[in-house]
């Protein structure tokens, strides 16, 4: 049996991970400033995450939601009281995607309602009901489209309005930052007014921070840099430093009832323990604040590289826009100058999204290669 091919992946083979960097089968060390999509939070191969998962293996690593976990408890505990959200409850499930779905189904359950609306360039994930609110039609096959979404521009507060009115809506769906379309952040007047629509016409708020969230713009959720408290949130990707988890955060005013909601490996001992650990690690190192000092280092040092045309971003989730397509510029950072980055659906921007426990050490070399990746594609292709 082969593998379905449908990723476009580098020609690099990984064996071997700590701190920000990986190693490949060749002993080749690449600065790694994008951590798998935003996954790795706390560094790769963390001495305390690999001990807790360790210790965790050899006594249980599964059963199902059948039985009590204490996991569970503890890691609703610890995120309940590092994000600032103690009041609302936590369902723990695998995956980004999977919270999105998880989200949507809770709203439309106490709602009545189908209706969901979007926003332009917003990517949710890939099974049907995420999908169905990500905006990119290549991914969308005939079966994806049974769902009743509608795809609205950030700041277009009339239409928003609009559709509103018709009081047929279930939810209003954004992300904190917007990642894939390119480091996108809607900003106040659009977080305070969708706040005060979704209060004024009953329809609930949800806050996908599955790429922008567990502090990587230098407050645990990008939303908290506004006055704002949306009704329910997603998150993922960080969550568990590459172990596979996910989850909702859920308003009081939703009542659960057994059934409603559920996951065969959602919430397992393995997951919770890895869930833990990432917490109990940004506490203890200051990660948030560690994520705000060095976003702010790195924010002003790419300010002054001329060849950089916008940049966005808060934190550790930065976008750089070039006035040329950047795939190039992405091939010579990683084959070159052995530096993972990112790209997204702007072909002229690269995404970066390190570790939160980053030095201005990284930063230094990161930058260095930067540069000198921009002077080769510069000496070998002439002035973009």
């Amino acid at each position: 049996m082969k593998l379905f091919d449908v990723y476009p992946i580098l020609d690099i083979e990984l064996i071997k991970s700590e701190g920000s960097y990986v190693f490949d089968v060749q002993g080749n060390m690449y600065l790694d400033f994008y951590g798998g999509h935003a996954v790795i939070s706390v560094g790769h191969s963390h001495p305390y995450y690999v001990k807790t998962l360790i210790e965790q293996i050899h006594k249980i690593s599964y059963y199902s939601n059948s039985v009590y976990i204490s996991q569970k408890k503890k890691l609703a505990s610890l995120l309940g009281n590092i994000s600032g959200y103690e009041d609302y409850s936590l369902f723990i499930c695998n995956s980004g995607t999977e919270s999105n779905e998880n989200a949507l189904k809770i709203a439309s359950f106490h709602t009545g309602k189908k209706k969901v609306i979007a926003f332009k360039g917003s990517f949710h994930g890939r099974t049907s009901g995420s999908l169905s609110i990500t905006d990119n039609y290549k991914l969308i096959s005939p079966f994806n489209t049974q769902h009743e979404t509608i795809f609205i521009k950030y700041q277009d507060f009339d239409s928003l309005e609009e559709k509103l009115r018709k009081k047929d809506i279930c939810a209003i769906i954004t992300e904190g930052i917007q990642g894939v379309s390119g480091i996108i952040d809607p900003g106040l007047d659009f977080f305070y007014k969708i706040q005060n629509f979704c209060k004024k016409y009953n329809t609930i708020l949800i806050i996908d921070e599955v790429q922008s969230g567990y502090g990587r713009t230098g407050s645990f959720f990008s939303h908290q840099l506004y006055p704002i408290k949306p009704d329910l949130i997603t998150v993922a990707k960080g969550m568990g430093n590459g172990f596979p988890i996910g989850g909702v955060l859920i308003h009081p005013k939703f009542k659960p009832y057994y059934g409603m909601l559920g996951t065969t490996f959602g919430g397992n001992h393995l997951a919770c323990t890895a869930g833990i650990a990432v917490l109990e690690i940004i506490k203890e190192e200051k990660l948030i604040e560690n994520a705000k000092k060095m976003g702010e280092i790195i924010l002003k040092e790419l300010s002054v590289i001329p060849e950089i045309k916008k940049i966005r971003g808060r934190g550790l989730m930065i976008g750089v826009e070039f006035d040329f397509p950047v795939m190039d510029l992405k091939n010579v950072l990683v084959y070159k100058e052995k530096v993972f980055v990112g790209v997204s659906n702007n072909p002229y921007v690269l995404r970066l999204l390190p570790s939160l426990n980053i030095d201005e050490n990284h930063i230094k070399l990161f930058l260095k290669k930067l540069k000198n990746a921009l002077s080769y594609l510069y000496g070998k292709n002439g002035k973009k």
